[in-house]
């Protein structure tokens, strides 16, 4: 008999867990928008790759550092040659007989005489020592898996150490293997070590034996943690899984078209997946190196571990009017590259649809992408053709040939364009990109924009935006130009107004995401990072909270502020306050979401009666004072949540400086 009345207690439960979710009917008085609104938006600017999302914590590990991405890199950058115990030796830079073309150099270690143990704790041997990004940090008791490709070249096989050392006068010994090397073909060797205890700023040893040469490249240290065990670094991905985005844009920016360098440092997809010592790494544009340990393959399984839309951005031919990271440089050239060589181009995004959805048993490049370990498909649905070039008439030409054919071969993939750098009525690329969109009946256009906080303030912008065009905005790229609170919550009063604009707006994604302590390129960003913790902005968590309350309908009509005008349900343009209703059908949530940015309080008045709430609500709030800050030096903005009964009709009070979201479960 009880086991009868569990049974049936589990199957009431299934049952009222599955009324919950299923999809409701929207009450009148919405309007619908898109559900992708929030998204992410990841450039490798500011280390945001490696040394910071990649968990790769050996930094030039393929000896592939060069002075034209830094003045005075070279093979030996990140890395210090060692000879303890009066050891005698050399290392010399090679590049005959590679393990692949695409990563040429490699460091021979020559081995004149081994010491006998006259330093410390009996090092002894010759070698190199890797310091990382500012120090390998490891836990103890967490297992790391070391591996790098070795040759030996001359003498007997050779017994190499490997070891993991906390900096100092008296290095201490963490964790350390030997394993010996003997065949003269490259292979690649891997251990696993297991640190003893914790160290911040740890280095990495590898030294030789036994006297002779032996070849050494493509050099890795990965903690065994990873999100999902699929390469990427825990905490800074768990940041971004906590976003609830709906999509990520990648690989950039300007990353995409080599940022004014030339073509031959335009970033191509195909030499960023496949084997990583086959990968062929690139100078990135913002003034150091890409080892495209963090390529195409990982980027599409980071979407799909956090169940977000792939966006990839492809070059059309047509390079950046700036230079050298540069942001506003017009004058510049824009090189393109000939008509008759744009078939390559367009090849290009044709392949990486195969890759990205194709059957392996049909598609060469499909088969690619399952002998990586993804045979089931991507299910690619979005495609960008461009990033913020000047729309001039020739990159109009180049970007109209990719986007027919394209289309032409791949009807069911919509195509987002761009409306150049600056995205503003008057400015002339964004007049052309949008005279070009509607041309030729462009889905999606990608605005971009930075501004001051008084501008999402104040701008209403969308308002205005006629709604029988066929071409949707994505804001792909904007922020307020600081990383206080009065700056976030510019930014969520701006996104209310997106929000009501839902029907014309459909996805946006605040950049730039990652900024990396000591390594940073452009500020504000929305996650700042050192080795140990991301360190999360106010601007982050205004994020945080529109990407948890997506929903498929918007109501306007549900909030009125007190002293607003009579049958007035939006505030003036130029006030610091505003509101957004959203109802989720899917999941048959209610949000209701509230911005005071100004300095005196305000009272709204709330009405749900149509939506049937009952029970009870979360209540999460953000507040603080205007020049609030989270930095690398203290946190003090973090939202606050609390539950509230649910009531149909109520008022609520509005802190200055403050966002404060209701949620709603019907």
């Amino acid at each position: 008999m009880n086991t009868r009345i569990a049974f049936c207690t589990v199957l009431l439960a299934v049952s009222v867990s599955a009324f919950s979710q299923k999809t409701m009917r929207a009450p009148k008085g919405g309007k619908a928008i898109s559900d992708e609104l929030i998204g992410i938006f990841f450039e490798d600017i500011s280390h945001a790759a490696d040394g910071g999302l990649c968990a790769e914590l050996v930094q030039n590990g393929s000896f592939e550092y060069n002075p034209t991405e830094r003045d005075g890199w070279g093979p030996g950058t990140a890395w210090r040659f060692i000879r303890p115990g009066h050891s005698l030796g050399r290392v010399e830079t090679r590049m005959d007989a590679p393990i692949h073309p695409n990563n040429p150099t490699y460091m021979r270690i020559y081995v004149e005489r081994v010491g006998h143990y006259y330093d410390f704790d009996g090092w002894t041997g010759v070698g190199l020592e890797n310091g990382g990004f500012d120090g390998i940090s490891v836990k103890a008791g967490a297992s790391y898996d070391f591996s790098a490709f070795l040759r030996n070249v001359e003498g007997d096989a050779k017994e190499v150490r490997f070891a993991l050392v906390q900096r100092g006068r008296k290095p201490k010994l963490l964790a350390d293997a030997t394993m010996s090397v003997g065949s003269a073909e490259w292979n690649q060797y891997k251990i696993t070590l297991t640190p003893t205890e914790d160290a911040a700023s740890a280095v990495l040893r590898i030294l030789v034996l036994q006297t002779g040469s032996l070849d050494v490249d493509m050099v890795s240290l990965m903690p065994q943690d990873t999100y999902k065990g699929h390469g990427l670094r825990k905490d800074l991905t768990q940041a971004l899984a906590d976003l609830q985005p709906k999509f990520m844009r990648f690989p950039g920016g300007c990353v995409v078209h080599g940022g004014g360098d030339g073509f031959w440092n335009t970033y191509r997809w195909k030499t960023t997946i496949g084997p990583k010592e086959q990968r062929r790494p690139l100078k990135n544009t913002w003034g150091y190196h890409q080892s495209m340990g963090l390529g195409y393959f990982e980027y599409f399984q980071l979407c799909e571990d956090l169940n977000m839309q792939p966006l990839p951005i492809l070059p059309c031919g047509v390079s950046c009017q700036g230079a050298n990271g540069g942001w506003g440089m017009k004058n510049q050239a824009q090189d393109v590259v000939p008509m008759s060589e744009m078939d390559e181009w367009v090849q290009d995004a044709l392949d990486l649809i195969e890759w990205a959805n194709g059957d392996p048993a049909t598609s060469k490049w499909a088969k690619l992408r399952a002998e990586a370990g993804h045979p089931k498909p991507f299910n690619l649905k979005y495609l960008g053709i461009g990033n913020e070039e000047r729309i001039s008439p020739e990159f109009a030409e180049r970007f109209k040939y990719m986007y027919e054919r394209v289309t032409k071969a791949h009807p069911e993939i919509i195509i987002v364009g761009t409306a150049g750098p600056g995205s503003h009525k008057g400015n002339p690329d964004f007049d052309n990109g949008w005279k070009l969109a509607e041309e030729i009946g462009l889905p999606i256009i990608d605005e971009h924009y930075y501004e001051p906080n008084s501008y999402f303030l104040k701008s209403r912008q969308y308002d205005s935006y006629p709604r029988d065009r066929k071409t949707k905005v994505y804001l792909g790229e904007y922020a307020a130009k600081d990383k206080k609170l009065i700056d976030a919550l510019a930014e969520g009063l701006y996104l209310l107004h997106v929000e009501r604009n839902g029907d014309v707006v459909v996805m946006t994604s605040y950049a730039p995401l990652f900024a990396r302590k000591g390594a940073t390129n452009w500020n504000p960003d929305l996650i700042y990072f050192d080795n140990e913790r991301p360190y999360l902005t106010c601007s982050y968590y205004v994020q945080q909270l529109f990407g948890q309350s997506a929903g498929q309908y918007y109501y306007g009509d549900c909030v009125r502020f007190a002293g607003d005008a009579a049958g007035v349900s939006q505030p003036v343009e130029d006030s610091r306050y505003g509101q957004s209703v959203v109802l989720n059908v899917k999941t048959r949530r209610l949000f209701v979401k509230l911005c005071n940015a100004g300095a005196d309080a305000k009272k709204a008045t709330i009405d749900l009666s149509r939506f049937k709430v009952k029970g009870v609500a979360t209540k999460t709030i953000l507040s603080g004072a205007a020049d609030d800050e989270n930095n690398f030096d203290a946190q003090p903005i973090a939202p606050k949540k609390e539950t509230v009964k649910a009531a149909k009709k109520f008022t609520l009070d509005l802190a200055p400086y403050s966002f404060v979201m209701l949620e709603y479960q019907l």
